[in-house]
């Protein structure tokens, strides 16, 4: 009966999921579910789980493949395993045989599989790319027959604001045409893995089970063909991860391997959320651990990186990921929150393995000198070295929304987004920011401004013309709005046209408003035209101080000018053109790429009211 279970247990990892409990099986889950041959790092850890399995005794003899340690923890369900793989090693199934005394044995096959030609090069999203941020279960629902699952709560309640939709990966897959349409090179999906949480579980942030997609969503062969179909576009996918916390309802909550898997022993301590313990040179030990130690809230439990079992697991977690479904990135979700050696290795392991891969981290600080602290190559005073590429820049994000709203002053409004520049300094590599009007967490960037369409305009044409890279969030390009309220099930609304019946469909355009029809437009247009504009990807950036209400910046080449002018004056504004000289020797005109109105460059040009130019310049 047991060799039966093993075979069952085989045969239901080769699909790519962790397994459910079988019936008198001893083994009922191995993580990961299968490897590859080729990285550069030949260690594998392999966690083998089942009743009593720490009885067996593993053994593997294999053509190089080495069993190099056995690690048993105080839970006597799990066995971790310390494999190493020599650099020769060929693709293919090799057996894990459990022997224990006067019992049968167990035989589990292990594959190791080919890596996809090219993998280790990949490249990640960079600054010829615009972002489209999506919330998976509020932009589509592509297949009704999910909306719910068998053995899971939190059932599909679109009226509750706080409840699951319905949207999935098959929705988004089924929509690729608009996402390519509108503009975007790549999409980034809030977390997609199962949330088997009774109540709130739509967002993604309390994993339950680290390798398998949510079955609401879909499944893992649904995402991995959602990102081929991407690639096949031209569009990158960006997995949103979090290794800072795992959901109350994750099944090793059940029964912990260690004391210590768990910060503070599993017991429930609020996190502090003071960021700068990490970095401030007189901080108390007693902070710093509340901070980093702390759970989010008492449904996501926090993870202890500092235990090697577990920073190897989290490692080939994302390692497995990216292989096994060809992303092009990660947004690590909370990042200054684990351990932060821990958080370097992390990074280290999977730059590694793909070079040029790209990974963002969250650290939502209005603060340039807390945030660029985070990433590669800044030489911090504590000595502390990380290896992040990427950063999510929301000191530009804060900035962009005072400027535009604040009273013009000597170092208010638009000055104080000038001034923020300065701050570029900090950053080692300040183009590989990620920039955004808004995002997930926060209110729709239509509402911060007051529903003014002419400073959401400015705010679209600051964000797609700046150095960084671009994030637009769903729904943002349509004019989405949460007045009154800053309820993050509002801010996450459904994007009108990705369910049966709806009224209005943004996909295609019926029944949206004037006001979001012009408003889908212009961020197309912009889209479009910096999908191929050399000079915004890569182009440098020269910019004036502001004065009387008007902002003007320039990105250049050698080849190529844009000039971007933004008037926050209630009329229309002229703008004298001499200060500018130096990036306007030789230049006669400039096309606007909205409105596509040409503007000659004589003494000067008369700029409308509340708007932003972006000018093609020619000579």
């Amino acid at each position: 009966m047991k060799q039966i279970a093993s075979i069952l247990v085989a045969v239901g990892l080769a699909f790519g999921g962790s397994l459910q409990v079988v019936a008198d099986a001893a083994i009922e889950r191995i993580e990961p579910p299968f490897w590859w041959a080729g990285f550069e790092e030949r260690n594998l850890q392999i966690l083998v789980y089942g009743d009593r399995i720490s009885d067996y005794m593993p053994e593997i003899s294999a053509e190089g493949i080495s069993l190099k340690q056995i690690n048993r923890v105080k839970s006597p369900n799990y066995l971790f395993l310390d494999v190493t793989l020599d650099a020769s090693v060929k693709a293919g199934s090799f057996d894990i045989t459990f022997n224990k005394d006067g019992a049968d044995s167990l035989t589990h096959s292990y594959e190791l599989r080919a890596r996809e030609a090219g993998s280790a090069e990949r490249k990640g999203f960079d600054t010829s790319d615009a972002i489209y941020l999506i919330t998976p279960d509020r932009f589509a629902n592509g297949n009704p027959d999910n909306d719910n699952a068998d053995g899971m709560g939190d059932a599909l309640d679109r009226s509750n604001k706080d409840g699951r939709h319905g949207g999935d990966v098959a929705g988004i897959t089924q929509h690729l045409d608009y996402i390519e349409d509108m503009g975007f090179t790549a999409f980034w999906l809030n977390p997609v893995l199962e949330n088997a949480q009774p109540s709130g579980s739509y967002h993604g942030y309390a994993t339950t089970d680290f390798y398998k997609v949510d079955p609401r969503f879909g499944s893992n062969e649904a995402f991995r063909d959602m990102v081929k179909k991407a690639r096949a576009k031209n569009i990158d996918v960006i997995m949103d991860m979090i290794v800072n916390h795992s959901g109350s309802e994750h099944w090793w909550l059940k029964d912990l391997p260690t004391d210590d898997w768990i910060n503070y022993s599993g017991e429930y301590v609020n996190t502090s959320h003071r960021r700068t313990t990490i970095q401030d040179p007189y901080s108390a030990e007693f902070d710093r651990k509340k901070f980093s130690d702390g759970w989010f809230v008492e449904t996501m439990p926090d993870l202890n990186q500092r235990n090697k079992l577990m920073a190897d697991y989290l490692i080939q977690n994302a390692i497995w990921w990216i292989e096994y479904s060809g992303i092009a990135g990660i947004r690590m979700d909370t990042y200054p929150y684990p351990d932060k050696h821990f958080m370097t290795d992390w990074t280290r392991r999977v730059m590694r393995e793909y070079p040029n891969f790209n990974i963002v981290g969250e650290e939502w600080s209005v603060d340039p000198l807390i945030v660029s602290y985070w990433q590669r190559g800044k030489a911090n005073r504590d000595g502390y070295v990380s290896s992040l590429p990427s950063m999510m820049d929301f000191p530009m994000q804060d900035t962009l929304v005072k400027a535009l709203t604040e009273e013009e002053s000597w170092g208010g409004g638009l000055m104080s987004l000038y001034k923020l520049m300065a701050s570029d300094v900090l950053y080692p590599e300040p183009d590989n920011l990620v920039i955004f009007p808004d995002n997930h967490d926060m209110s729709r960037i239509f509402t911060q401004l007051g529903e003014d369409k002419n400073l959401y305009k400015m705010a679209i044409a600051h964000t797609l013309t700046m150095r960084g890279i671009p994030q637009i969030y769903y729904g943002t390009e349509i004019l989405m709005k949460n007045p009154g309220t800053t309820d993050h099930g509002i801010i996450r609304t459904d994007f009108p046209g990705g369910w049966a019946g709806d009224q209005i469909n943004a996909f295609t355009g019926a029944g949206l408003s004037a006001e979001a029809l012009e408003a889908q437009g212009y961020v197309q247009k912009l889209l479009r035209w910096r999908k191929d504009k050399q000079v915004i990807h890569t182009g440098k950036l020269m910019h004036y101080v502001p004065e009387n209400g008007v902002y003007v910046y320039f990105r250049y080449n050698d080849t190529d000018k844009v000039m971007v002018a933004l008037n926050k004056n209630a009329a229309e504004t002229e703008l004298p053109l001499a200060r500018f000289s130096e990036m306007l020797a030789g230049v006669s005109q400039g096309e606007d790429v909205a409105s596509g109105q040409t503007f000659d460059f004589v003494n000067s040009i008369t700029l409308p009211a509340r708007s932003a130019l972006i000018l093609n310049l020619a000579k």
